[in-house]
């Protein structure tokens, strides 16, 4: 609950920045980012996002960090103009549709190698009524090292669905997203139980063996 108020307090904030906007707070349904990276140095942080019904919103990812984590608190700078396209039909249709986009981390400390977290706003899923709040969660950790970092790897996380190919190869594609290549393989292709709208953890990397012509895949850790 307190996350929740501090990043409400934050969103408050950033409109008070931005008189002639409007602040409209949208979730991540997927993220990833390097599973290592050496001290102090950004890192670019893939975020999908849902969409808005706005003209020209304008994408802020929202990045801070602490001593322990890093939080992206992503929104979209909207005018305030009425627009047609806000409906009811229309906002359905956002509700299932994503967008593909980035955030940049910035620079981390660490004397040694340590671990941050790495942290977001996520959609809640209420049984009875499918509310969306501002709840921050974990979707997993970044290594910092003070040299030498492995950027071979990248930790990733969220809601994805199952699909299979022509050819019966599985992969999970982020919640919404729509974009052709969005979709990863999946490493072990026998591991699909519970990949239907289900919250996943893994990391995305180069395997040793080529898996449905791939060999940039997903290896899924938890979830499901």
């Amino acid at each position: 609950m307190r996350q929740a108020r501090s990043l409400v307090f934050v969103l408050g904030l950033l409109a008070a920045c931005e008189p002639n906007a409007k602040i409209d707070p949208v979730t991540v349904q997927w993220m990833d980012w390097p599973a290592e990276v050496n001290a102090g140095q950004p890192f670019r942080t893939r975020l999908v996002v849902w969409g808005v019904c706005a003209i020209n919103p304008q994408f802020r990812a929202g990045a801070s960090a602490d001593q322990s984590a890093v939080t992206f608190a992503p929104y979209f700078l909207v005018g305030n103009d009425h627009i047609e396209c806000l409906t009811a039909r229309t906002r359905a249709l956002l509700a299932v549709i994503a967008i593909d986009t980035a955030g940049t981390a910035p620079g981390l400390a660490a004397l040694s190698a340590r671990s941050y977290e790495m942290r977001a706003p996520t959609l809640a899923f209420a049984l009875s009524a499918g509310a969306q709040n501002l709840a921050v969660s974990k979707f997993g950790e970044v290594v910092v090292r003070r040299s030498g970092a492995d950027a071979s790897r990248r930790n990733a996380a969220g809601y994805v669905n199952i699909e299979r190919d022509s050819l019966n190869c599985a992969r999970v594609r982020p919640m919404g997203l729509y974009t052709p290549n969005a979709a990863l393989v999946l490493e072990d292709q026998a591991d699909t139980a519970g990949l239907s709208a289900a919250l996943v953890t893994g990391y995305i990397h180069t395997a040793t063996a080529a898996v449905c012509g791939e060999t940039r895949v997903f290896r899924r850790v938890g979830g499901g």
